[in-house]
């Protein structure tokens, strides 16, 4: 009887030791997978995608001037694909020019106006200084002559001989007076017509600075090399018909191949970690099979908010090392930003860290056959790791998600996770003490002695 009895209580302690077991076995399949942490150098990177162009290149503009004619606009009307490889003196584009040949005409009307005033202005001034000028002559005779009579005039009556002397000083007063008359009309006719040349001048100015600028309004290539398009402020390339703004009237360039760099925009949470000179590996999406290297070179200091995003961003390029002609233009790249390298770290992956609300960062590890919610402290990361401070151990097996059934378990604190191990590590010491073998003493050895 008592035989079955214990046949009895031993089967049913091993069903329930394989109930639990499997029940654990069963969470941990229905969870999440379960990964080792990890040793070894650990990465800080930032992860970023770009757009490649040219480091230099020659800038294809429209006209520069039109500011100066109050034009502050300009449609382009025909321009060549993008693309294509051009000679030098090639066509490229053509703007519209119906404002700008409404100015042109103005231009002329206005410089035909003040050469009209110039030479009415001219015509006036020579007949009043001519006038003048006959006005001195007769009064220089009227002088000659009353000093004729007044020389005439000794043997005649004292009456007389003073009326000439009066008649006399009268027009010698009038002859300066005409003189003097005289130099101030020259004087205000020479700055009438300084004005109105002053005038023409402008107008030929004007007149000639727009028929340079007509020229500019067929676009031709400086250089040769392939074309690429500008950008207008949505991002997208210019067309037939976009409009480019006179402040900066780049149409197109004709990028120099052999230096490229990626223009890429940093999260402003990252940018604090960029500084020109860091390490960059790219790819491309055009060429998966290719691996490229390149370093920082330029971090903006202002941040700017791009089309269709809530989020400041911060430009930078990235200088591609060496030469390679497969490149192009506004190909996409792939940019890893190496930050920092540090060596001999324990990291596990960011999907294995939980947080509660009063900012405790917990994993749930797999010990055995149990599942411990176990705190950790946690050091720094990137887009995919974070460096373990304490909490766990090399090899130790974390899961990637929460296990189910778990979610209410305690939180094993750090201080209680220390205050185990060195519990355990005591023990450990005082068993190894004990095990050590204690000396024992020899016998005397005792001779026998024959019997006798």
């Amino acid at each position: 009887m008592k035989k079955i009895i214990l046949i009895g209580t031993g089967i049913l302690v091993l069903a329930m030791v394989l109930f639990f077991a499997f029940r654990e076995t069963g969470k941990a399949d229905v969870a999440d997978i379960i990964v080792p942490v990890k040793s070894g150098k650990f990465t800080i990177d930032v992860n970023t995608s770009g757009e490649l162009e040219a480091k230099n290149s020659v800038m294809i503009k429209g006209p520069t001037r039109l500011r100066e004619f109050r034009i502050y606009q300009v449609t382009i009307s025909k321009i060549v694909d993008e693309g294509t490889v051009v000679k030098k003196g090639d066509w490229i584009a053509d703007l519209d020019r119906s404002e700008f040949n409404t100015k042109l005409q103005d231009a002329q009307l206005e410089m035909e106006k003040a050469e009209s005033q110039f030479i009415q202005t001219q015509l006036d001034t020579t007949l009043q200084l001519r006038q003048a000028r006959d006005e001195l002559v007769n009064l220089k005779y009227s002088v000659e002559e009353a000093r004729l009579v007044m020389d005439q005039s000794q043997y005649e009556p004292p009456a007389t001989i003073k009326q000439n002397e009066y008649n006399l000083d009268k027009m010698i007063r009038n002859y300066e007076q005409a003189k003097e008359n005289y130099k101030i009309k020259l004087e205000q006719n020479k700055a009438k017509m300084q004005v109105v040349d002053a005038e023409k001048k402008k107008r030929a100015r004007d007149l000639a600075n727009m028929q340079e600028a007509a020229n500019q309004f067929t676009i031709t290539a400086p250089e040769p090399g392939m074309l690429v398009y500008t950008k207008g402020w949505d991002g997208k390339p210019v067309k037939a018909g976009s409009q480019i703004d006179v402040w900066d009237p780049t149409v197109a360039t004709l990028p120099d191949m052999t230096i490229m760099i990626s223009k890429i925009y940093i999260n402003e949470v990252d940018v604090r970690k960029i500084k020109p000179g860091l390490h960059v590996q790219l790819g491309l999406d055009a060429f998966p099979e290719k691996k490229l290297t390149g370093k920082i070179l330029t971090v903006a200091n202002v941040g700017e908010q791009r089309p269709n995003s809530d989020a400041k961003v911060f430009e930078a390029k990235i200088e591609i090392e060496g030469t390679d002609f497969t490149l192009r233009p506004s190909m996409t790249t792939s940019n890893r930003i190496i930050v920092n390298e540090i060596d001999s770290m324990l990291f596990i992956p960011l999907e294995c860290l939980h947080s509660r609300n009063d900012s405790i960062t917990f994993v749930y590890k797999k010990s055995g056959i149990k599942t411990i919610k176990q705190e950790v402290k946690v050091g720094t990361s990137n887009d995919n790791s974070a460096v373990i401070l304490a909490g766990l151990q090399e090899n130790d097996r974390v899961y990637l998600s929460i296990p189910i059934g778990n979610e209410d378990d305690p939180v094993t604190l750090l201080k209680e996770l220390n205050g185990k191990r060195n519990k355990q590590k005591n023990e450990s010491e005082d068993n190894s003490v004990s095990q050590k073998a204690v000396p024992v003493e020899k016998a005397d050895s005792v001779t026998a002695k024959p019997v006798q």
